[in-house]
């Protein structure tokens, strides 16, 4: 029996990778359950799965959620020091999908236990990547990637030497607003961005996807993860959400990972690996779909994938601000205080106060560095957001 644990277990990362431990329940034992304010989702999942402890990042809602869990054995927990004592647990396989930066202190302590690493939280790698995969290594630890076009890429280099890659491409559906003249998109309102057409994926998430702050995430994890030179990385928008990566050798041959846009094919791909089970997820009938489309991005439409590419080139610290700026930025929009088409430029300008300020190329040379530097990029983003308002 595996031992298994899920950070970020009520958000619909973790939703997916619970409904896939429901269904061979015999196969795992789940060690701890981590979440936010969804208490009743938390303790209901942890009573149902028998898990070791349950834990809130919130720690003002321990004795709810001390209340929840009453009589069922499971240890209660809350706050930032809880969810690393949660990593230290011994386990076999963990699922780190706690959306932000929150999620690098308890990702980088498991790893120190030499555990698999199911990746799922973006910024580990945006703000932290080769201190990351340098611990892994310290430790003899594996990290799986569960982001469906880096879960892709990782499928299609099985057996591949990487030196013989010579373009990686990873693609996006466009988001919820992608059909909108551009001109419309400054009255986009977060229940806008919010409604996926693919993809059922939290509120954050979905409008990163309409942003494409997704993608820009995205292309940075792909040079971090792989070590491929960021020209060797390009973005195409394809709508059907059917091919979710391709990876082009150097003899002209290109292969595409394929399959519904469905998160638990990434999940099962980590949980199951190096093995290959049976998913609950629809085949894809391709007489039925009839045709892919492709096509290059408007980077006028989506200037954070322009930003993305200076992060790769400066990497250091720039992907640590440039993540910080933009849930900063989101934070914002969602709160209704600048308007959709004001989150890119509002992480420019904080990359470029910052860039005048401290050496961002320079190596991030601890955990500690860099979510000092996180905090930092945080008060500036807020800094400029109240000085200058909307842009």
């Amino acid at each position: 029996m595996r031992r298994v644990s899920i950070f970020g277990a009520t958000g619909s990362i973790g939703q997916n990778t619970l409904d896939l431990i429901r269904r061979d329940p015999g196969a795992y034992q789940v060690v701890a359950l981590t979440g936010g304010r969804n208490i009743a989702q938390l303790a209901r999942d942890a009573k149902d799965l028998r898990a070791e402890i349950a834990v809130t990042c919130h720690a003002g809602l321990l004795e709810d959620l001390r209340a929840a869990l009453a009589g069922s054995g499971v240890e209660a927990a809350a706050g930032e020091a809880a969810l690393v004592e949660a990593a230290d647990r011994q386990a076999d396989w963990i699922m780190s999908a706690i959306v932000g930066a929150a999620g690098l202190a308890p990702g980088f302590r498991a790893l120190r236990h030499g555990t698999t690493l199911a990746l799922a939280n973006k910024e580990s790698l945006v703000a932290a990547g080769p201190l990351l995969m340098a611990e892994a290594a310290r430790h003899a630890a594996r990290i799986l990637p569960v982001d469906s076009e880096h879960s892709a890429v990782f499928q299609a280099l099985v057996g591949e030497d990487i030196a013989a890659v010579e373009r990686i491409v990873i693609t996006a559906s466009g988001g919820a607003l992608r059909d909108w003249p551009l001109e419309r998109l400054a009255a986009a309102t977060p229940e806008d961005a919010g409604a996926h057409p693919n993809w059922d994926m939290g509120q954050r998430i979905t409008i990163d996807s309409a942003s494409m702050f997704n993608k820009a995430l995205e292309l940075i994890e792909t040079r971090e993860f792989f070590g491929i030179a960021p020209k060797k990385i390009t973005a195409v928008m394809h709508p059907q959400s059917i091919v979710h990566a391709l990876v082009g050798f150097r003899d002209g041959a290109l292969m595409a990972h394929m399959g519904s846009p469905d998160m638990r094919h990434a999940i099962g791909y980590a949980l199951n690996w190096p093995d290959r089970w049976h998913l609950p997820v629809e085949r894809i009938d391709l007489t039925r779909i009839g045709r892919l489309d492709f096509h290059e991005p408007d980077l006028q439409r989506f200037p954070a994938l322009r930003l993305a590419r200076e992060v790769m080139q400066i990497r250091g610290g720039a992907g640590t601000v440039f993540n910080a700026a933009k849930e900063i930025a989101l934070d914002a929009f969602i709160a209704g205080r600048i308007g959709f088409t004001d989150m890119a430029p509002l992480v420019e300008r904080t990359l470029s106060a910052l860039s005048s300020e401290i050496r961002l190329d320079g190596a991030m040379h601890s955990l500690e560095t860099v979510l000092d530097l996180n905090h930092v990029a945080r008060q500036r983003a807020v800094a400029l957001l109240e000085t200058t308002g909307t842009t």
